[in-house]
């Protein structure tokens, strides 16, 4: 994914969303837990290709996060762009055995240094991305989260803890309500792919 994904932002790794992720995981799994994070600061979704084709080979996650969006909506990627390339991203790691979330777009409107009118014009295109993301992931058996309505409130209530001193991506305790998003239908998917692994292959 991007930035977000990567964890821009935060100051230890175990404070970005991924980190935060994995021990999630492991504390409620009650196993070890692996992270590897392809996200890349400043990525759009068609730059989740590239992601991919970077993974070591062979690589063959239980589960996969996906968090992108923004920066598509930043520098106006039409939406079925957008859409076709999760939806590809999607197939791929389907096709190397994951369980797949997608964490939509977030709203932009949040980000309070963007003036308005501008930042009801970014609110309505995220909004829309994030529908559409949505919408996409379920077609093809992956698992969305709206983000936008899971922790949006918390960004446009107190912006001074819920992001970090650049006031566009997440503080420590942002990802941390971020990742308590996601968790559970992460842990859901980590499940049902390792239960999907143990079954005998068919005679």
């Amino acid at each position: 994914g991007d930035s977000v994904a990567a964890g821009l932002g935060a100051e230890r790794r175990k404070e970005t969303l991924g980190g935060r992720l994995a021990k999630g995981m492991a504390r409620r799994l009650r196993r070890p837990v692996r992270l590897r994070t392809a996200a890349v600061v400043g990525a759009e979704s068609p730059d989740l290709a590239d992601q991919l084709a970077g993974l070591p080979d062979g690589y063959a996650p239980h589960v996969a996060v996906i968090v992108v969006g923004g920066n598509d909506v930043t520098h106006r990627l039409p939406i079925a762009v957008s859409t076709q390339h999760l939806r590809d991203t999607i197939l791929h790691l389907r096709g190397l055995g994951a369980e797949v979330v997608v964490g939509t777009c977030p709203d932009l409107g949040a980000l309070r240094p963007v003036p308005q009118p501008l930042r009801r014009l970014i609110s309505s295109v995220s909004r829309r991305l994030a529908e559409a993301q949505a919408e996409t992931a379920r077609s093809v058996r992956a698992t969305p989260i709206d983000l936008r309505r899971a922790v949006g409130p918390m960004f446009f209530d107190d912006p001074d803890a819920m992001f970090s001193l650049d006031r566009f991506h997440p503080s420590p305790l942002g990802y941390r309500r971020t990742a308590e998003a996601l968790l559970p239908a992460v842990c859901v998917a980590a499940e049902a792919a390792l239960s999907s692994r143990r079954q005998p292959a068919p005679r």
